[in-house]
């Protein structure tokens, strides 16, 4: 079918239906009537070009995820050669940066699949940069708290009875990592920057580029300088900042930020509460689902070595297969945001359709097509509903409903995939089957109740909902900025007048007075 649509065709303005029933019912009681040709539908350009353009983000997006996932593959793969000693030390470490550093990262700057697309898509560019230096500053101040976890990496896997030397091995990897966690949040923050806008092929380009590096660096540290888990922590390390900063040279070289970059801006500092009730929903979602994994692979682990290799192994399948309806889903997150943005309803329905379309069918072909053994007989189903369940939630976020996302996840994961998943694992005997079983429950139950939620969410409001917020947070930062401004400036006058002139505290008092700062 996308081969069909994708097809050059000449130019037709005719829609799919001659007459359209559906909206003719929505036509006025007048007596209005449709004409021929309904308006309102898609013709064969327009699904022509929207499959287009989300084929060749899917394409570009598919890419650049591959390359960031491959830069702590790369490093696990040397590692393996030192020992096993070695390699349970940095694969324990590297699960411990992802779940108390990467996924509250990533969780965080998903705020931006929702205000950057749709205010992208209002075509109010330079507010995109005052979102993106929101954004640095949130992100930023996040990492303190991920530190904090982070510096004591020892007594916590202490605490949950793994070896001392594993444990030992882990804190020497985290602790090299920790000055690369804010060149990870910003990296990821330029990724959404431009991907949000459409522009995906430079992070495919410096992913390659920073795979090359990483790989060279690896060498000659672990094999040329002998450095062990210390060498593949500072070549992960050097990697992740080289990932942020030629992004960044990118971004610069190309001018890809003059459009919507105007310089810092005094409204960065306002209207956090709104970047916040986004990223709090979005962190939730992302690092529910992401901790359950890992824990999963935790669990397999006290069974047997034998269960835990199986884990390992099954969990690196589905990352992979995680891929595929990931490209589509970040294409529809961008393409539902600009089309809520730019107030086209209609629009917005379509690629949200198409979007779920294209993910379940690229995943179920790419399963079938690849997978021949038994393997594919047992996880085609469940990855084609985990397909369905990041199209729509891809949706969600781009629509701005990410506390139905948080709570269908927790509720999820937490209240029916993991007590059912552990209790079949340990209670029934039947190991990773048993946990895998448990999350296909889950996603199954996702998948239906967010399908049933898009199918029938009103999409007209959800418009005027973010034409309404736009307009609010413009009144809301017009005048705080203004506020701030004055502020400072009073602060400092009274911080660099002499103390012989503080006679002049009436004058002051009454200019204050003057400018309302009682509000």
């Amino acid at each position: 079918v996308i081969y069909q649509l994708l097809r050059k065709r000449p130019q037709r303005t005719r829609p799919l239906r001659k007459k359209c029933r559906v909206h003719k019912e929505r036509a006025p009681s007048s007596g209005a009537e449709l004409t021929k040709d309904c308006e309102l539908c898609p013709s064969y350009t327009q699904l022509h070009q929207l499959i287009y353009q989300m084929l060749w983000l899917y394409r570009h997006q598919v890419m650049a995820q591959l390359m960031v996932f491959l830069v702590s593959f790369v490093s696990t793969v040397f590692c393996g050669h030192l020992g096993k000693t070695e390699l349970a030390g940095v694969a324990l470490a590297i699960a411990v940066i992802n779940v108390t550093g990467i996924s509250i990262g990533s969780g965080l700057s998903s705020a931006c699949d929702t205000l950057i697309s749709q205010t992208f898509g209002s075509r109010n560019l330079l507010k995109v940069g005052v979102i993106l230096q929101r954004a640095i500053l949130i992100q930023l101040l996040a990492c303190f708290p991920c530190w904090a976890i982070l510096i004591n990496t020892e007594p916590i896997l202490l605490a949950v009875k793994q070896s001392p030397e594993v444990a030992r091995l882990s804190q020497i990897y985290v602790k090299i990592f920790m000055p690369a966690l804010p060149a990870t949040f910003i990296y990821q923050l330029e990724a959404r920057y431009l991907q949000n806008q459409g522009i995906i092929w430079p992070q495919v380009i410096t992913g390659v580029v920073a795979n090359l590096l990483n790989a060279l660096i690896n060498y000659i540290f672990l094999y040329v300088l002998g450095l062990g888990v210390a060498g593949s922590a500072w070549a992960n390390t050097i990697s992740q900042l080289s990932l942020a900063v030629m992004l960044y040279t990118y971004i610069i070289w190309k001018g890809l930020h003059k459009a919507t970059w105007a310089g810092w801006s005094w409204e960065c500092l306002e209207d956090w509460d709104t970047y916040v009730h986004l990223a709090i929903p979005s962190m939730i979602m992302l690092c529910v689902e992401w901790w359950t994994y890992e824990i999963g692979g935790f669990l397999a682990g006290l069974i047997s070595e034998v269960e835990l290799g199986a884990q390992s192994v099954v969990y690196e399948l589905a990352n992979i297969c995680y891929m595929f309806p990931l490209g589509f889903s970040v294409a529809g997150s961008v393409r539902v945001g600009n089309a809520l943005g730019a107030g086209d309803t209609e629009q917005a329905k379509l690629s949200a359709k198409l979007a779920m379309f294209c993910a379940v069918s690229v995943c179920l072909s790419v399963l079938v097509g690849i997978l021949k053994d038994k393997i594919s007989y047992s996880v085609v189903i469940y990855h084609y509903k985990f397909a369905s369940v990041a199209a729509s939630g891809s949706i969600i976020r781009g629509a701005g409903k990410q506390k139905v996302g948080a709570i269908c996840n927790v509720l999820g994961y937490y209240g029916v995939g993991f007590p059912v998943g552990v209790s079949l694992m340990f209670a029934a005997k039947l190991g990773i089957m048993g946990l895998w079983t448990g999350l296909f429950t889950c996603v199954f139950l996702q998948s239906s109740f967010l399908i049933l939620y898009l199918s029938r969410m009103n999409w007209k409001k959800a418009t005027v909902e973010v034409r309404e917020q736009r307009h609010n947070s413009q009144v809301f930062i017009s005048f705080h900025v203004n506020a701030l401004k004055r502020i400072f400036m009073v602060m400092c006058w009274v911080v660099c007048r002499p103390r012989s002139e503080l006679r002049y505290r009436g004058t002051l008092q009454t200019w204050v007075r003057k400018s309302q700062f009682n509000h």
